[in-house]
């Protein structure tokens, strides 16, 4: 059986914008990871670990992955706190 987990992904932190956070990212969990002998990078035989589908909507990755029989989590996204303040605010304390 097929697991998955369906996410937000967070944002750039090289960015302060929130322009392509909308998005629903269905990924497949990795099956028995190797590590290589050789480089000592981490591989693995399932070619579904390769795969990230987006989805506009949270229902419509839910919906995709009954309709395919893929047990999935759901990892909910946490708010932003975000402190509003004027600039004067830097030079009062």
């Amino acid at each position: 059986m097929k697991k998955a987990i369906i996410y937000i992904p967070n944002k750039n932190p090289m960015q302060s914008g929130s322009a392509k956070n909308d998005k629903w990212i269905l990924e497949f969990k990795t099956k028995n990871p190797t590590k290589n002998p050789l480089m000592g990078w981490e591989s693995s035989s399932d070619t579904y670990s390769e795969l990230k589908l987006e989805f506009s909507s949270k229902e419509m990755a839910i919906t995709y992955a009954k309709k395919m029989n893929i047990n999935f989590e759901l990892i909910e996204p946490r708010k932003r706190k975000t402190v509003k303040k004027s600039y004067a605010d830097n030079f009062l304390k």
